[in-house]
């Protein structure tokens, strides 16, 4: 393989890929000794069809098969071997090829800029902790106690009132006839909650233990037996059981129902909750504060193919003419988006940062977790569609890179209150409402300002050096 490199204007180089007939014939000679055992053909044992005989009925699949793997291969190795890495997809133009040909084509490929990074151990970013009032914790746990109310078997002949609970048995009929789904043992209710069916528990007011009570009501729009909904049924019901509510103690036994060691351990299991909820909003700021300043940075030349590309996303949605007048607005934040993507994949390749399988499944379950009752869907989701799956994996690989430069930089490191920490988080909320109405007040932008304030303090994933590479599909003319 002979590789000559031509640069022309700006990022964009040329490689003139030349592979003599020899190669190609080679990669031809492996894949016929590849396909031979597999090929079944009348009057012949498997293996042993002659290979003028395969060539005259199979040779063009063959050798398309073939050309897309050199093609592949050459074009991978002549970038690696010139240290050429490209932005975006490389274009790929044909002169000679052809069964027993040489091969010749041309790589037309706009090179990433170069990028210095030495200095991102200089970045300054607010690094907070949060001091959590014990008391604080002590109302956490005080609000888990009042939503886990404890029973205790009322006295005899006490008539059931609101908060109480009552346990009974019931029958049910529409219309003097039994119905399926009609019949409840040790059906449990919350009087003055109406959670069962609506005005059932009220009925149920005064009763006592061994009473036994008529109670109609409406069968709901979700009952299952669809002839029978909106009828009205008639339940008898066998009360079994009342109980008082008292109020929950909170002590060893309280807090090692809910999973910890003892009552000391739930308060700092509590507290380290109360914390994490603001360390995952400070850490948001933090990020944006290191992005803020990446932005600094001098990149020495944007490729305008990476551009387009992003400049055409923030246009989705929009008219033709709406997309002209913000073209240069979006223009701006293009650049931004691209210079930080471009100077934060330079640090993550000069630290080798990756992302493997399991921290990539784990952001999978992540996802799932934040959408519950549907698990399934989301996951199937992924499992269907690579490209959200590789974004994933860009999500991943940026905050590996972001925590990276957490370790390496210099934060200014801040002990608050949690009130202090409010206060910062509802003024950093104004500021991006305050640029949403600034964005909106611009006469140019007639786009959604929410969506792209959104987009510009969200950040999109940055494009790994491996989706940069991506050589597009040779059309064959």
């Amino acid at each position: 393989m002979k590789v000559t490199v031509e640069n022309k204007k700006g990022l964009n180089k040329d490689l003139k890929v030349f592979v003599d007939k020899k190669t190609m014939n080679t990669y031809m000679d492996e894949k016929f000794e590849e396909i031979k055992g597999t090929i079944n053909l009348k009057g012949f044992r498997p293996g042993k069809v002659p290979r003028e005989i395969l060539k005259r009925q199979f040779g063009k699949a063959i050798f398309s098969e073939v050309l897309d793997k050199v093609l592949k291969d050459t074009s991978t190795k002549a970038l690696e071997e010139n240290k050429i890495k490209p932005a975006g997809q490389p274009k790929l133009d044909l002169k000679i090829y052809g069964e027993d040909k040489d091969l010749e084509y041309v790589l037309s490929v706009t090179e990433l800029p170069k990028v210095d990074v030495k200095s991102m151990e200089n970045i300054k970013f607010d690094e907070y902790s949060v001091k959590i009032d014990p008391k604080e914790s002590e109302k956490r746990i005080s609000e888990i106690a009042k939503n886990q109310p404890n029973f205790k078997v009322a006295p005899a002949q006490a008539s059931a009132k609101e908060k109480d609970l009552v346990i009974f048995d019931y029958t049910a009929k529409v219309d003097n006839e039994s119905f399926k789904g009609g019949e409840g043992k040790n059906t449990q209710l919350t009087l003055g909650k109406d959670l069962f069916l609506k005005g059932f528990d009220k009925q149920l007011i005064g009763v006592k233990k061994g009473d036994e009570k008529i109670v109609e009501a409406i069968l709901p729009e979700n009952f299952p037996e669809k002839h029978l909904v909106n009828k009205k049924a008639k339940f008898n019901c066998k009360i079994t059981e009342i109980k008082n509510p008292e109020e929950v103690k909170i002590n060893d036994e309280f807090a090692k129902n809910l999973g910890a060691k003892d009552l000391n351990d739930l308060k700092s299991l509590i507290t380290k909750q109360i914390n994490d909820e603001y360390k995952n909003s400070l850490d948001r700021l933090s990020k944006d504060q290191i992005l803020k300043e990446i932005e600094k940075f001098k990149v020495s030349e944007i490729p305008e193919n990476l551009l387009e590309e992003e400049v055409k996303i923030l246009s989705q949605g929009m008219t033709e003419e709406d997309a002209k007048k913000s073209k240069k607005n979006f223009e701006e934040i293009a650049k931004k988006r691209i210079k930080v993507g471009l100077i934060l994949n330079e640090f993550g390749e000069q630290n080798k940062i990756k992302v493997n399988e399991q921290e990539l499944q784990a952001e999978v379950q992540k996802q799932i977790r934040m959408m519950p009752g549907q698990e399934k869907m989301v996951m199937d989701f992924y499992q269907k569609n690579p490209s959200a799956l590789a974004s994933l994996r860009g999500t991943v690989y940026e905050e590996k890179i972001i925590n990276l430069i957490k370790e390496k930089a210099k934060p200014n490191k801040k002990e608050i209150t949690k009130d202090e920490a409010e206060k910062i988080l509802k003024q950093s909320q104004k500021q991006h409402l305050d640029q949403e109405l600034k964005d909106q007040r611009k006469p140019e932008k007639k786009v959604e300002a929410k969506k792209i304030i959104e987009d510009k303090t969200k950040r999109k994933p940055v494009k790994t050096k491996s989706s940069l590479k991506k050589t597009k599909k040779v059309s064959k003319k």
